[in-house]
């Protein structure tokens, strides 16, 4: 009987030793087990470039966020295209009302101020044209925990933005399965764009199973000022993700990962 108990007791212990052995595994890879691919986003108020882009990108199913500030200023026929985007399966979030520098406002106003004039009248408009708000990014990519802390009671996620000029496996734009992330930008004024440079965070997401995280402003034809992203650089991170292949994700998507 006592050799029979041992035996059973060996036996219990090799079984619970295996469950957990996978579950720590299983664990372990989790990180590892996304799909490698791209969120587009597009700060301010530039409905009408972003719809016509849409036009050009379609052919890619592509997704984007439009990160919309000023609402209170947009006609209705703008409204109407970010509803048009909503519905084919873009996201619209937030950018702000007025977009102030949040770190400046808080500092002469407090945060209680900046929520009540920044960011529940514009969830209030958002809502009521049926503009479904869960996500949020800085003007400016300015940012501080406390603000941070604050936003995430009303936001599902938050975006930053990634300033730096390092290599691609040091950059904070990837995806890190936080509710605060931060985008690389793609707007030609900037000293650290490059498209070889993108190529190569492209290549590093596609490698990595990693989820690059992209911020512009004004999509055109061809670029006249700060703050514009070529249609054609666009194309070319949509042939990219196609050729390899990589999938699209708006920001709300990334929540959905956590």
């Amino acid at each position: 009987m006592k050799s029979n108990f041992a035996t059973k007791a060996s036996l219990l212990f090799c079984i619970l030793g295996l469950l957990f052995s996978c579950k720590k595994e299983g664990n372990a890879s989790k990180p590892n087990s996304l799909k490698g691919g791209v969120v587009l986003t597009f700060d301010d108020a530039y409905v009408k470039n972003w719809f016509e882009a849409d036009k050009v990108l379609r052919k890619y199913s592509w997704k984007g966020t439009f990160c919309v500030s000023n609402l209170n200023t947009l006609p209705l026929a703008e409204i109407n295209k970010l509803l048009v985007l909503q519905n084919e399966g873009h996201e619209i979030a937030g950018h702000s009302l007025h977009h102030l520098n949040a770190n400046q406002f808080v500092a002469q106003h407090g945060i209680d101020q900046y929520l009540r004039q920044e960011i529940n009248p514009m969830l209030d408009l958002m809502h009521f044209y049926g503009l479904k708000a869960t996500s949020f990014t800085y003007p400016y990519g300015a940012r501080s925990p406390e603000i941070d802390a604050n936003l995430l009671r009303q936001f599902q996620i938050i975006r930053g933005r990634d300033f730096g000029g390092q290599i691609p496996s040091k950059q904070d734009c990837y995806y890190n399965h936080s509710r605060i992330v931060f985008g690389f930008d793609i707007d030609n004024n900037h000293a650290h764009f490059s498209a070889s440079y993108l190529l190569k965070l492209l290549e590093y997401a596609h490698k990595n199973n990693k989820i690059l995280i992209l911020c512009s402003h004004k999509t055109v034809n061809e670029a006249t000022a700060n703050y514009q992203t070529e249609i054609k650089l666009l194309e070319f991170i949509c042939d990219y993700m196609k050729k390899h292949p990589m999938k699209f994700y708006t920001l709300s998507e990334l929540y959905e990962l956590k």
